[in-house]
């Protein structure tokens, strides 16, 4: 009876971290998984295993990190502003790996949606890379699905 009168006050949400590299590579991966709107176990799996090989995490690590990037995706800036720190830290050589990294989660769950390419193609495209290396990344990653 008391709880409905007097109702509890949901605590105040944990301020979101101010997005690095590490932060806003995990974003625009789970951005690429969540554009079909299908975000599935086997995207998140995917995810994780590219957080920790990239960050030399172990995989709780990895899920605690991809979680924090799941709640900044959904809050945080825009895709221009996660590649921007990503061009700004992180050398042309790895940015492309990242493209090779967003295409695995792209096409983990099987499955070639064009919302996932659309969404793909425009992180490349604002991660600095050339339509060569875009072409390539995308080719490569098609060959091996």
């Amino acid at each position: 009876m008391f709880e409905r009168l007097f109702p509890r006050r949901k605590p105040d949400p944990k301020p979101l971290p101010q997005p690095n590299a590490q932060l806003a590579l995990g974003a625009l991966l789970v951005r690429v998984a969540m554009a079909d709107r299908d975000y599935n176990a086997t995207e998140v799996g995917q995810i994780d295993r590219i957080l920790a090989a990239t960050f030399g995490l172990k995989p709780l690590e990895a899920a605690k990190l991809r979680a924090t990037c799941e709640k900044l995706e959904m809050h945080a800036p825009g895709t221009p502003e996660f590649a921007a720190i990503l061009r700004d830290e992180v050398p042309y050589a790895d940015r492309k790996a990242l493209a090779d990294a967003m295409w695995a989660v792209a096409l983990a769950d099987g499955d070639r949606a064009e919302r996932e390419e659309i969404t793909l193609m425009a992180i490349e495209t604002e991660l600095g890379l050339t339509d060569e290396d875009i072409v390539t990344a995308r080719r490569t990653a098609l060959r091996q699905s």
